[in-house]
């Protein structure tokens, strides 16, 4: 655990490249959050979200730019390197086991042992207290992941994730799929973690869930930067125009939540 070890303030991404062969996934892409901030990476298929946040998280190191925690710039070539920062991420699959219950996935490559065994009653406790902090709604910590809905399912995977005490939480389309109260209930999550003094990367192709709680909106549009919107300040419309060019808003000053 790295609760003793202050968290970052703020995480910087300057120039990020990236290229596959002849095609050019990221040009010269910026991206900034800060702690107790949600932040919203919107655009088209094909736009670089997936790329951005697998550079991020070291499944795909930057051909080129710099990655700065509170402007000390930082090295991530593999996934090892970002969990050492405390970045986690949460991918759409969830690479949850669904024969394990909650508390065993919660847990797993993790565990707490005890006089040569594994610590069931420290880890079912903490995993209580880790479900009441995220006001999550499990029946219990010993249920199955595979008789969970999508919505805790989800829930698992986050507060897996929160295990190794990260300061950046990436979720990755969290909302894809999922019926109206379960989509609630995650966008209810993303707001528990803003609360925690996380900093919260939320990739989604639905403009209504990032309005509803992202503080932030940052569209790319073929593999680059093209608005960094504040919610309170910017329309549906706006945005959907960024995402599909329409408006082309790269050389423009953004209007950035950076300053608040």
């Amino acid at each position: 655990m790295r609760a003793e070890t202050p968290r970052p303030g703020k995480l910087s991404m300057r120039g990020i490249s990236k290229r596959f062969g002849a095609v050019r996934a990221l040009i010269d892409v910026d991206l900034d959050v800060r702690a107790g901030e949600v932040v919203a990476i919107v655009g088209d298929n094909g736009a670089g979200k997936s790329t951005l946040i697998k550079v991020l998280a070291g499944v795909h190191p930057a051909d080129s730019g710099t990655i700065l925690f509170d402007d000390a710039p930082v090295t991530i070539d593999d996934p090892t390197d970002a969990r050492d920062l405390g970045i986690a991420t949460v991918f759409q699959d969830l690479a949850l086991c669904d024969n394990l219950d909650v508390v065993s996935n919660l847990w797993l490559g993790r565990e707490l042992r005890k006089g040569g065994g594994l610590d069931e009653v420290e880890m079912e406790q903490r995993s209580w207290a880790l479900m009441r902090e995220l006001s999550a709604k499990i029946p219990s910590v010993r249920t199955p992941v595979a008789e969970l809905s999508g919505g805790q399912r989800q829930t698992v995977a986050v507060a897996r994730s929160l295990i190794g005490d990260p300061s950046i939480v990436i979720l990755d389309e969290p909302t894809a799929a999922l019926g109206i109260s379960q989509t609630a209930e995650v966008l209810n999550l993303i707001e528990r973690l803003r609360e925690r003094g996380l900093g919260v990367i939320l990739i989604s192709h639905s403009i209504a869930d990032v309005q509803a709680v992202a503080d932030r909106i940052v569209v790319l549009r073929l593999g680059r930067n093209n608005g960094d919107f504040r919610v309170a300040d910017v329309s549906s419309e706006t945005i959907i125009a960024a995402i599909t060019g329409a408006t082309d808003v790269r050389r423009r000053p953004l209007r950035t939540g950076t300053d608040r």
